[in-house]
């Protein structure tokens, strides 16, 4: 009897510590960042915080890397069968991702709600043939920032409408002795130089590709690589361009030594409120300029998903996740370094408070996005025209022979 009663209560101890267990059992998810421009890594952990807060049984480990190492990061993880449930991922890379199964097709869990309320442009960031490989997270495109007390010095009344325009106004800046160059880029042998010059391309009517060929070795694209050099070697682009990066470029505006800069939407209010800004208080943002004839104004897509992998084992864990850093309540709280995505955002004041300024230039700029060429062997272009860009800048050949060889060497 003693004995039965004891294996009775053990077995009954045992059941309750089975349930104890799962009732506090964790799900973990693998997120991959990015650790530079838009939102701010310590933005990213604050609403993961806010995510666990209202999801205890799930726990998220976030990894932050350059945005270079972010595409090779994840293809590597998933070629080794694992690593990542939900990544960060560029508009320029949904055709591999979804050619070579890295990320799965969310079409189903994407809602009316969502699919009405995200501006329409924004979808462009996930889609490929028809079907959705993530939510759009971050919105952006580069705009021409102008330090406003320069421009002022310099007798300069309005900003650049034209990429022409840039040029005579830098040349006034660097005659009148303000700055030796006024003018800074991010044309390190790295994406961001691709941006710069889509940027350019969109402004001179050029095209990527032709029905699936390159065509940037000639007409708009050939015209945007002169510019870039024409830029380089009058002397009015900061020589350390070439090897500078986003964070490069803000830091040289910051710090007043140029007078312009092309950069993403994080720039404004960190340039402009930031303790460490030396021009804070200064900082004018617009549209990057047009092409007299051709363009009023350009702009690259530059904005970027979230996406589960094909290798993840907890996919509606995930989904929940992306649905709330997607969310226009999070993306609301954190207007300052990225917009939302969320059309009814840009009418609520806690979002366009102290930043009306760069939400005008953004109607604009937004609106005209050019896109990188789609194709799952972008990789391969893109770094043909790295080196193209390079080289021309260089003057190791000119950007007639270089682009033709990028041509030549993209695999398309």
């Amino acid at each position: 009897m003693f004995k039965s009663k004891r294996n009775a209560l053990l077995g009954a101890t045992l059941i309750g510590a089975f349930f104890a267990t799962n009732a506090y059992a964790e799900t973990t998810l693998n997120a991959l960042f990015m650790a530079q421009a838009a939102y701010s890594e310590a933005d990213v952990r604050s609403m993961t915080e806010a995510f666990s807060k209202a999801n205890p049984d799930v726990k998220v480990n976030l990894e932050f890397v350059p945005y270079e190492g972010l595409h090779d990061k994840t293809v590597l993880a998933q070629g080794s069968g694992g690593g990542y449930d939900i990544v960060l991922f560029d508009v320029i890379w949904p055709a591999e991702y979804a050619t070579n199964k890295v990320l799965v097709d969310v079409s189903s869990r994407i809602t009316d709600d969502m699919k009405k309320g995200v501006l329409p442009g924004a979808w462009t960031t996930v889609q490929y043939e028809g079907a959705y490989y993530g939510m759009p997270w971050i919105l952006d495109t580069k705009y021409l920032f102008y330090n406003k007390e320069i421009l002022e010095k310099a007798g300069i009344k309005a900003p650049p409408k034209t990429w022409d325009e840039l040029a005579e106004q830098a040349k006034i800046i660097k005659d009148k002795g303000l700055l030796a160059t006024p003018i800074t880029w991010s044309w390190s042998q790295a994406e961001a130089a691709i941006c710069d010059y889509t940027t350019l391309v969109s402004a001179y009517g050029g095209k990527f590709l032709d029905g699936g060929k390159p065509a940037f070795q000639t007409d708009g694209g050939l015209d945007a690589l002169k510019y870039m050099v024409s830029s380089y070697t009058s002397g009015l682009s900061n020589p350390n361009s070439k090897e500078f990066l986003e964070e490069d470029v803000r830091k040289v505006f910051e710090n007043g030594e140029a007078a312009f800069a092309l950069n993403w939407t994080y720039m404004y209010n960190l340039a402009n409120t930031g303790k460490d800004s030396k021009v804070a208080g200064k900082v004018g943002v617009v549209p990057a300029p047009g092409v007299a004839g051709k363009s009023e104004v350009s702009a690259v897509n530059g904005s970027m998903g979230l996406g589960i992998t094909a290798t993840s084992k907890h996919p509606d864990d995930a989904w929940k996740y992306i649905a709330f850093m997607t969310s226009q309540e999070v993306q609301n709280q954190y207007a300052k370094l990225s917009l939302p995505i969320w059309a009814s955002s840009y009418e609520d004041p806690a979002v366009t408070k102290g930043q009306e300024e760069l939400i005008a230039a953004a109607k604009l700029g937004l609106a005209a996005m050019y896109p990188r060429p789609t194709t799952p062997k972008y990789q391969e272009l893109s770094t043909a025209l790295q080196q193209a860009i390079q080289e021309a800048l260089l003057g190791q050949t000119s950007p007639e022979d270089a682009l033709k060889a990028a041509a030549e060497s993209s695999g398309l």
